[in-house]
């Protein structure tokens, strides 16, 4: 291959040409190869579809294996840390002790099991959620999803920028609304490593991930938990004071705008879609990256429940400020620092994905490209104007009600990301041999029930408490939650009555080579997402669809 090809962002096409040489060399090119496992040298701003196809990973070795595909889920992971999971956790632990572990036990599994769904989208068709919902929806349907979805992505950027702001009021004294101001300067911070590539952002995103864990080992060992009783919060338990609580972990925990990112990172490793073995060797490493950052997730999550039970319970605790003082009060001075130390750290990852997931969304939806510092100013300011707005008339208590806010948003927005990711993965038109078995279509249907029926009963005890309050509750109930939330549920509706359909607006097929549709006749298919014909700039519609 000619050295100007090997300088070039790769593609579909010369990634095809890379596999051939390695299969005659065994060996990447050198030049290619100090480019994917060094990036030392700064490139140009990446964008998200710069950033596809250009990890390289060995051909044979399972712990090198294992290293070049370490780093799609560590983005994962601090999505199920940020600020609005540590809201959650604390009240669950301060009000119930241990008694919700296990809720938090099962919404880990959920994730997992979603996020695998997420993985094997993006790994065997090479389109993300978003991009395949563009091409089986209509586009009515398409723009609404995508409204929806930029919605959650803004209130979860604005518990990260909150979650930022409380850890430097905490650690430096800095107010609440010039702490929600400065966190627009991690825009800068996140231009300066994308340069260097997406593996670098990987490394930057473990070591805030290293820190909050060391962080939260710290304060369990200062904690000293009773064991037993920790383990009887394993032990399924409700009550209608702790059901609602319940239905907020989950929507905390599980995140709508991770299913749009995993899907696209997954494909930032060097793949050959022709070949099933490198598909089910990618699928395999991709559920070890998984199962390996999630319940790094999951320790967290639970540790700062534990922490909050072991200090706090009975009493309630009702923002961060109030439990730095208590833990002041009960553990000495370190473990306030280290609790603010990891509060800033958890709020700074996240703000890096949910950036990220927020041109993914934008360019799979609407095939629209933001430069990326564009996308992640406009996606700062919509987060931060509401909080800063809030805290400069309500005042800095008001933080922990924007948090849960956050969290309820992204609770009712998760099911029209697990909907289509479920059934497009189920289906063998678009998955070939490796759609869903049918335990993983019991299971994943069965989390999307529970998920819809939490949040239906979430949505009318809130509607009910706000038209009970006074009449202008009464008239806003009627004239527009009601009305809202009937929309929605229509939509939920269509999603689930939706049948696959195999075209893909102008394009052969997902799978290429598939064009009779006839998978239960053939084993072995063809999951190469592009057409073999090779097109000119000109003839794209889809600019993104030169990401995979």
């Amino acid at each position: 291959m000619a050295e100007s090809e090997t300088l070039e962002p790769l593609t579909e096409n010369n990634e095809n040409e890379l596999q051939d040489d390695e299969n005659k060399t065994k060996e990447p090119s050198t030049t290619q190869k100090e480019k994917d496992k060094n990036n030392n040298e700064p490139e140009e701003e990446l964008d998200i579809e710069q950033i596809n196809s250009r990890v390289y990973v060995p051909p044979s070795g399972f712990w090198k294996t294992l290293f070049s595909y370490l780093g799609p889920s560590f983005f994962v992971s601090v999505g199920y840390i940020d600020p609005g999971n540590w809201a959650t956790d604390i009240e669950a632990g301060s009000r119930f002790g241990y008694q919700l572990l296990w809720v938090l036990l099962m919404s880990n599994v959920s994730a997992i099991l979603l996020q695998s769904l997420a993985s094997r989208l993006g790994v065997v068709t090479g389109f993300d959620l978003a991009q395949m919902c563009r091409l089986q929806y209509p586009k009515p349907i398409v723009y609404i999803l995508w409204f929806l979805c930029e919605i959650a992505i803004a209130a979860t950027d604005m518990a990260e920028v909150l979650g930022t702001a409380i850890g430097l009021n905490l650690l430096f004294k800095i107010p609440m609304l010039i702490g929600v101001l400065l966190t627009s300067l991690s825009t800068l911070l996140f231009l300066l490593i994308q340069r260097y590539g997406i593996r670098m952002l990987e490394i930057f995103i473990l070591a805030l991930l290293s820190i909050i864990s060391l962080c939260i080992i710290v304060e369990l060992f200062l904690t000293k938990p009773n064991i037993l009783s920790l383990l009887r919060g394993f032990v399924p338990t409700l009550t209608k004071e702790s059901a609602g609580l319940a239905v907020g972990i989950v929507g905390a925990t599980v995140m709508p705008h991770n299913f749009y990112l995993h899907s696209s990172l997954v494909q930032t490793r060097i793949l050959d879609r022709s070949d099933n073995q490198q598909i089910k060797r990618s699928n395999k490493f991709n559920l070890i990256d998984l199962v390996f950052s999630l319940n790094v997730a999951f320790f967290v999550n639970a540790s700062i429940m534990i922490v909050a039970a072991g200090i706090f319970y009975p009493n309630e605790i009702t923002d961060f400020k109030e439990a730095s003082e208590k833990l002041a009060k009960e553990r000495g001075r370190l473990a306030p620092i280290v609790f603010a130390i990891a509060l800033f750290c958890a709020g700074q990852s996240s703000t890096i994905t949910g950036t990220m997931a927020g041109q993914i969304v934008m360019q799979g939806f609407l095939q629209l490209k933001m430069r990326p510092w564009i996308r992640n100013l406009f996606t700062r300011v919509v987060a931060i104007l509401p909080a800063a707005i809030v805290i400069g008339i309500v005042g800095e208590q008001s933080t922990q009600q924007l948090l849960v806010l956050s969290q309820v948003i992204l609770s009712l927005q998760l099911p029209f990301a697990i909907i289509p990711l479920t059934k497009f993965t189920s289906s063998r038109k678009i998955m070939g041999k490796y759609a869903n078995p049918l335990l993983v279509i019991i299971g994943a249907w069965f989390v999307i029930f529970v998920i819809i029926g939490m949040n239906i009963y979430a949505v009318v005890v809130e509607i009910r408490s706000i038209m009970k309050k006074s009449t202008a509750g009464f008239v806003i109930g009627c004239t527009l939650l009601i009305p809202l939330s009937l929309i929605l549920i229509v939509l939920l509706l269509w999603l689930l009555w939706k049948k696959i359909e195999v075209h893909t607006n102008g394009h052969e097929s997902v799978i290429q080579g598939n064009k009779d549709i006839e998978l239960e006749k053939h084993e072995e298919v063809n999951l190469d997402p592009e057409p073999k014909t090779e097109l000119s700039s000109t003839d794209h519609e889809s600019p993104e669809l030169s990401i995979n």
